[in-house]
């Protein structure tokens, strides 16, 4: 049956009274949130010239203190990399508890679950904080913060990726009276490696981009530095941190894509 000549299309047509309702409140809950953000059209639109006086100060970059930046940026990746690489190993047993019907049953699921999504609730800058104060001001303190903001984010979703694989094989071990654990180790894990492996690229790169902000707090890293700089109006060398903070983070994207693609294609 053909819609009549001057029909809108079917994307276009008119809410019914229940979204039409729906429509009003979220755009009322997205005006009360514009409120309590303090939107200013005055502000915003007198920033410009502030915006523009900043780079015009902060330009050109600094180049006084390049080693002692390059040596702080290298740093950083070395809490990225330490950090996710503990919180990607620790991730896959609490993976294996998280994951429906693999290990445990249900209330263990849950629990584990719950947990998890607590870990992820807690930013890192606030990690970082807790760790400082456990373990003091440096490096130290970021990589735990690290670590534990990638068994957050690596937790949920190795433990999705088990559930999500083809449960063929581990039907056909179970009706051999193969134990859990075998069944885990001989079929879930191995179809869910490469959905592990992207994830894992993605936490890295996660990492890196989280590292980079966590000397703000005394965590260690190129943050530090950034903070220094604006504190004493160094603006030349703050925007050096933030060019090299740029450069870093979008060179370890662009690689973690390449990766992904090749491990894909390969798992195709």
């Amino acid at each position: 049956m053909h819609n009549p000549p001057h029909a809108l299309p079917h994307r276009f047509a008119r809410p019914g009274g229940l979204g039409f309702v729906s429509y009003v409140v979220v755009a009322l809950v997205i005006l009360w949130s514009l409120e309590g953000a303090g939107w200013s059209m005055d502000r915003l639109l007198s920033s410009p010239p502030k915006l523009a006086d900043f780079f015009s100060r902060a330009w050109p970059p600094s180049t006084h203190n390049l080693d002692r930046l390059a040596w702080k940026m290298v740093e950083t990746l070395q809490i990225a990399v330490a950090g996710a690489a503990i919180g990607i190993i620790l991730s896959l047993p609490i993976a294996l508890l998280a994951a429906r019907n693999v290990l445990v049953g249900r209330g263990i699921n849950q629990m584990v679950r719950v947990l998890l999504g607590f870990i992820r609730a807690v930013p890192d800058l606030a990690w970082a904080l807790v760790f400082v104060v456990a373990v003091g001001l440096g490096p130290f303190a970021g990589m735990l913060a690290i670590a534990i903001d990638t068994i957050g984010f690596c937790g949920r979703f190795f433990a999705d990726d088990m559930e999500n694989t083809d449960p063929g094989p581990a039907e056909a071990l179970t009706a051999t009276g193969a134990k859990r654990i075998d069944i885990a180790a001989s079929a879930i894990i191995p179809a869910a490696m490469p959905a592990f492996i992207s994830t894992s690229l993605f936490a890295l790169e996660k990492a890196v981009r989280s590292s980079t902000i966590l000397g703000l707090v005394g965590a260690g890293g190129i943050g530090i530095e950034l903070k220094v700089g604006f504190d004493l109006f160094d603006y030349p060398t703050a925007l050096t941190v933030i060019l090299m903070i740029a450069v870093v983070v979008i060179g370890v994207e662009q690689i973690g894509a390449v990766l992904r693609q090749k491990i894909m294609g390969t798992a195709r």
